[in-house]
């Protein structure tokens, strides 16, 4: 049994985190994910911009808003100039907004990274500190974690750096991707850079993130670099059951046999139903839910026998009802086939990060004209 994982005062119990992606991980998605783990681990919002939050962007105030059965409340935020997250966090804390803020610094899309921010970020040691600073002394005790990549590319590695200056300023726990901006989601996560970080800083806790597929990925994370509990991203796209089979390998209930979930394409068709009805109902209207459900329709049925143009069909649906009459069409006794786990989402490298002028030059410089202009406005990536 894996050892419960401490986030101030929380206990997640096992030690399992939902990744924030953006535009997936909505509440109705966290709410899928809790209910097949049976409301056990951790499951964080979507990222949330610090600006768009003190400017109480409309889009922004949704997606911070959490069910009544989440608990602990979690939300992810992106910032790059250490006012605005300072006060974004103290908004979050003075408002009971979450019960526990995470940090990014992990993202590495070009948006994100030609301003300075997420897996750019920990480049400029000085910069990385003062945003800490700022987010641990606003947040009035609720614990700060942080989740970041090992750096740029091969060449400006930050991990190491980035967590000793995390223990210093009272960060609670580390989330490591083991691999590089430049990486994007291509090649494969250096765990072993998960258990150097782990020996790094003793002092707190290190999750590791990065090609877990399956549970038993999970267990050979932990046991292989010592991390202290795992982050799942895209492994759970198309499969929130997956939470189910994290809590049989990692929680050691019953006699120690692991049974995962391997549902039918019925059962599968189900949960697809039932996705799509939660994003209607969150988004206040059925087919803005089911139109916003079609990026989920390729993961939900990899590795079935759907065929590409039912793939298609099923992809411009425009309501539960056409959905559903959809789904009857196909052979829904399927078992669960073979193919089915493996790789999902977006699996690219770049050969090259997008970054500000001048950014590599120094990293001890603190970037001239990082500020509030340079926050994203929006929210969700």
């Amino acid at each position: 049994m894996a050892q419960p994982l401490h986030i101030g005062e929380h206990t997640v119990q096992p030690p399992v985190v939902l990744a924030p992606m953006a535009g997936i991980t909505n509440a109705p998605f966290r709410t899928l994910c809790r209910e097949f783990s049976g409301g056990r681990g951790l499951f964080v919002s979507e990222m949330i911009t610090t600006r768009a939050l003190v400017e109480r962007n409309e889009k922004t105030m949704q997606l911070v808003h959490f069910d009544a059965s989440e608990k602990p409340r979690s939300i992810q935020l992106y910032g790059v100039d250490p006012v605005t997250v300072g006060k974004a966090v103290r908004m979050i804390a003075d408002e009971d907004l979450a019960d526990h803020i995470d940090l990014n610094f992990g993202c590495p899309v070009p948006k994100v990274t030609r301003k300075g921010g997420g897996s750019a970020l920990p480049y400029k040691r000085p910069l990385l500190r003062a945003i800490l600073h700022e987010a641990v002394t606003n947040a009035g005790g609720l614990p700060v974690t942080m989740k970041m990549r090992k750096g740029i590319d091969d060449g400006h590695l930050t991990y190491l750096d980035a967590g000793r200056i995390a223990v210093g300023e009272g960060i609670t726990a580390i989330a490591l991707h083991g691999r590089t901006a430049a990486q994007h989601y291509g090649g494969t996560a250096d765990w072993d850079a998960i258990a150097r970080l782990k020996e790094a800083v003793p002092e707190i806790p290190v999750l590791g993130n990065g090609d877990i597929w399956s549970a038993d990925d999970a267990v050979r994370m932990m046991r292989e670099t010592g991390c202290d509990g795992v982050v799942v991203g895209r492994g759970c796209l198309g499969r929130p059951w997956l939470f189910a089979d994290l809590v049989a390998a990692l929680a050691g209930d019953g006699d120690g046999t692991r049974a995962y979930a391997r549902p039918t394409l019925a059962e599968v068709a189900e949960v697809m139903v039932r996705h799509a009805r939660l994003l209607g109902e969150w988004l206040g209207d059925e087919a803005r839910g089911v139109i916003d459900f079609r990026k989920h329709v390729a993961w939900y049925t990899k590795g079935f026998s759907v065929g590409s143009e039912m793939r298609k069909r099923l992809a411009v649906a425009g309501s539960l009802e056409e959905l559903r009459a959809l789904l009857d069409e196909l052979d829904l006794t399927q078992e669960w086939p073979e193919g089915a786990d493996g790789p999902r989402g977006r699996t690219h490298s770049r050969n090259k990060v997008v970054l500000p002028d001048g950014w590599l030059d120094d990293p001890y410089e603190c970037a001239a004209g990082i500020g509030a202009d340079a926050e994203l406005d929006t929210s969700g990536g």
